[in-house]
């Protein structure tokens, strides 16, 4: 398997892998809330991102709100002695308190972006982060106060490119006018192009901000292995995202099932083809996994060329807003 070419994400400077991998799953949620997708395995999820380094994957994305800070300290393990070889981002602005609680706050205040990347450092075992994002928005806190405060950290050299995610596109523009972002993370897929609807796409790629994508696979969904609510385990977070419950689940499922007979036309799996959807939109997608089998599904979705013809295939079958349900539970 062919190693994945680099590209420019955004127009500061920094070159990732046209592909990302996402850490969240690698990691459970802290002790007695909902784990992310099931338990996770700490020696396969290092082997998988090892695997990941060896397939060309530069871009690995975690945060300090996964574990929490468990799943930064993972990927510390993983690439000891590699850290040259890796593009890491990492994202604050869920409060966690100095015992690693987290608080269910927003915390955007320079005095917390400080203690944030000073924390995420310790814990990822390096003295610097490639890409630093805002995870959230604070509501308490202008965009311009902690967008100037992590600018200052670009400037000590604890962080090379900044970065927003789940803003919308005025707040995007006021804090690319504080210090240039380099990207922009926000969910999008087939499954989910709200970002189409509230011209985030569009915003950000008129400020050359460059465009990544989490949850590419619809949260799983796209790969057709979901085929009953009750395929989710019990403690897997889905179960309560309105789009994947009752009526809204089937009629989802209808709109799979076309992609995956599409896709299977092409002999290509679904979530292959999904994949290649976004890489076609010119973003550049961070699909989660934990397993080396499906690590190398996903990097092999980047050597799929789409025909106009199967764009527009796939633009029929899922168009903006055929998707029914929440994103999110109320």
């Amino acid at each position: 398997m062919s190693t994945l070419k680099q590209v420019s994400l955004g127009s500061q400077g920094l070159a990732v892998s046209v592909a990302g991998l996402g850490l969240m799953g690698m990691t459970g949620m802290a002790s007695g809330q909902m784990s992310v997708y099931g338990a996770a395995d700490e020696a396969e999820s290092i082997a998988t991102i090892h695997r990941a380094l060896e397939l060309g994957v530069t871009l690995l994305d975690t945060a300090d709100i996964y574990g929490p800070l468990e799943n930064e300290r993972l990927v510390g393990k993983a690439i000891a002695g590699k850290r040259a070889q890796v593009t890491i981002a990492t994202k604050f602005g869920y409060e966690i308190d100095d015992a690693g609680h987290m608080t269910n706050g927003f915390n955007g205040r320079p005095a917390y972006v400080r203690k944030a990347i000073e924390r995420s450092l310790r814990n990822l075992g390096t003295d610097y982060v490639d890409l630093y994002y805002l995870h959230r928005l604070d509501p308490a806190t202008p965009i311009e106060e902690t967008v100037g405060a992590m600018s200052r950290l670009v400037e000590e050299g604890k962080v090379r490119y900044l970065g927003l995610s789940e803003v919308p596109a005025d707040i995007l523009r006021r804090g690319h006018a504080v210090h240039p972002l380099t990207a922009l993370q926000t969910e999008y897929s087939l499954f989910d192009r709200r970002a189409e609807e509230d011209d985030i796409l569009s915003t950000a790629r008129a400020l050359g901000i460059g465009f990544v994508a989490y949850s590419p696979l619809g949260r799983g969904f796209l790969s057709g292995d979901i085929k009953s609510p009750d395929d989710f385990a019990a403690d897997d977070f889905r179960r309560f995202f309105p789009r994947y419950q009752g009526e809204n689940f089937y009629k989802n499922l209808e709109l799979v099932q076309q992609l995956q007979a599409l896709a299977a036309a092409k002999g290509v799996t679904s979530s292959q083809l999904g994949l290649a959807w976004v890489l076609a939109q010119g973003v550049v997608p961070i699909p989660g996994t934990r397993r080396r089998k499906n690590l190398e599904a996903n990097v092999a979705a980047a050597a799929i060329t789409l025909t106009s013809a199967e764009l527009a295939e796939l633009e029929a079958i899922l168009p903006v807003g055929s998707v029914v349900g929440a994103a999110y539970p109320s």
